[in-house]
């Protein structure tokens, strides 16, 4: 197999994963809505950036000796299942405050959410999901032809995933922000961060089950 067959292979079986909506879409969507498009995009990135660690750490086998270990497998999925816990736990507690009477009518994305706090959300979801690393770890090797650099190669078929993963994230940021004024009613953001909480809790408490 040449590296251009692998990447054109990789592409299409990463291409029709990434359709396949997620945790990861969940964040990005719920992004968009409350923090605007700005803020949306950079959790995207972070969720790219995660994405591209765990590919090259599955090219060079850090991955497979993850999972060879057990003690250190399992450490990492208590700390994503408390992590996702953690960030949908309060999205879930935000979504039933009771609403400020004085709050205007439509809800305006949140100034206080900077770009570098929604990047290291997007990176943290990531990395902390143990599922991810196992997803590279199963197909990154077999798309990785003789005499080529694991490394090198690893990158590159993770760049594209990144790169599938971005058109995606951006089809929903855009169709978010062409229905923003719908999408940010009071009603439509508690609704949206009582799914994205719900399906973030779901996540880890799977993953906290699956650790036991």
């Amino acid at each position: 197999m040449s590296v251009e067959q692998a990447l054109l292979s990789f592409a299409l079986v990463a291409g029709l994963l990434t359709l396949v909506p997620g945790m990861d879409t969940a964040l990005v969507l719920r992004s968009a809505v409350s923090q605007g498009r700005g803020r949306a995009y950079a959790t995207a990135l972070g969720i790219n950036t995660g994405a591209l660690v765990w590919g090259i750490a599955a090219a060079v086998g850090a991955s497979a000796l993850l999972a060879a270990s057990e003690t250190a497998f399992t450490a990492l999925k208590i700390a994503g299942a408390a992590y996702m816990v953690w960030l949908g736990g309060r999205m879930l507690w935000k979504s039933f405050r009771r609403p400020d009477p004085h709050v205007a009518a439509v809800a305006e994305p949140e100034a206080s959410a900077s770009y570098a706090r929604a990047w290291f959300t997007g990176v943290g979801t990531n990395l902390l999901n143990p599922k991810v690393g196992v997803f590279y770890m199963a197909m990154i090797p077999q798309f990785i032809p003789p005499d080529v650099s694991p490394a090198l190669m690893g990158t590159a078929l993770a760049l594209v995933h990144n790169l599938e993963g971005l058109v995606f994230f951006s089809a929903i940021i855009w169709g978010t922000h062409v229905a923003r004024q719908w999408l940010r009613t009071p009603s439509v953001v508690r609704a949206i961060d009582r799914v994205t909480g719900t399906v973030l809790v779901g996540f880890g408490v799977a993953l906290a089950a699956e650790a036991r």
